[in-house]
């Protein structure tokens, strides 16, 4: 699906639907209670359903240094939420005007003249306008007096918890990807360029993608079951994210096994995604006990990937 960036290019098949406004920073399963909802309000109306998103993420600008790394870059957003039956993604491009807009400012230019939205969905924390002077009662307001139809989700819990990007980050950063694809639309993916490295792991028998230029979280240092895109393909993989103690590095590196392929990737684009962590990182004696464990780590790869 294309991504609307401008909106004086906006087309006519972007207009008069169902509107929902929010960053949707990983599309997780509050996310797509917020769509379904969409979808709803969107045949009611006659009209697409609109996910209007913003990029970068305006704490980038506003804080930056208190923006945390995104789950998901636009493209993969809107991906997902494409999947999932919305019809029509707008990735603001984020600038000082349009922070400066108050909320009724906002709601004039964006969602009445730009969008001519006829319904409205958002979460019960949904701020928005200059000093996020805007809230979900405000919006209400404004709506109402608009003649749009607002309807406000309740946000998704599970295990006792609400979901969240914030509370998907915290378990992604502490390596729990598996508890984290549960609360995700999809597996956690990242992406990044096929860079050349030391070539140790062609001589073990495991040659492995390095991967450099990542935009998004990291998980914590550790081995995982994964899977990793070329394109189209999809490969099972094990992935080494962290240091090498068995060689001396103490540097961290992205470096990725994909299982079964055998052809050299240098220079390509490569998305991972993270099925489950196999184990910590470990300096190994000698390196027959290291391949030993890449042997474990592949064949359990192999078996966490068909499983997914």
């Amino acid at each position: 699906m294309p991504i609307i960036r401008d909106l004086s290019e906006l087309p006519k098949t972007a207009r008069g639907g169902a509107v929902a406004i929010g960053n949707f920073d990983g599309v997780h399963l509050g996310h797509l209670r917020i769509v379904q909802r969409l979808l709803q309000r969107a045949r009611a109306v006659s009209g697409p359903a609109i996910v209007f998103t913003f990029d970068p993420h305006p704490v980038r600008i506003l804080r930056p240094d208190e923006c945390p790394p995104p789950l998901t870059w636009t493209e993969r957003k809107a991906q997902l939420l494409a999947q999932h039956g919305v019809t029509k993604i707008v990735a603001y491009p984020t600038d000082e005007a349009l922070l400066r807009l108050s909320a009724q400012e906002f709601f004039d230019k964006i969602v009445c003249q730009a969008l001519d939205a006829r319904a409205m969905v958002e979460g019960p924390n949904f701020f928005f306008g200059h000093h996020r002077e805007g809230n979900i009662e405000v919006l209400g307001q404004l709506t109402a007096a608009a003649g749009i139809s607002l309807d406000v989700v309740q946000p998704f819990e599970q295990d006792g918890a609400i979901v969240s990007s914030s509370l998907v980050r915290q378990l992604i950063s502490a390596g729990e990807v598996a508890r984290a694809a549960r609360m995700l639309s999809a597996p956690y993916r990242i992406r990044g360029m096929v860079t050349h490295g030391a070539g140790r792991g062609v001589k073990l028998g495991f040659p492995t993608a390095n991967l450099e230029a990542v935009d998004t979280l990291l998980p914590d240092m550790g081995v995982y079951a994964g899977r990793a895109w070329l394109g189209a393909e999809s490969y099972p993989a094990a992935i080494h994210l962290g240091p090498n103690p068995t060689f001396g590095e103490a540097f961290a590196k992205v470096e990725v096994h994909l299982i079964d392929h055998h052809e050299t990737i240098y220079g390509e684009p490569l998305e991972v995604e993270f099925l489950e962590r196999l184990r910590d990182i470990v300096a190994f004696d000698d390196l027959a006990q290291l391949v030993k464990q890449l042997e474990q780590d592949v064949a359990h790869s192999r078996i966490i990937a068909a499983q997914s």
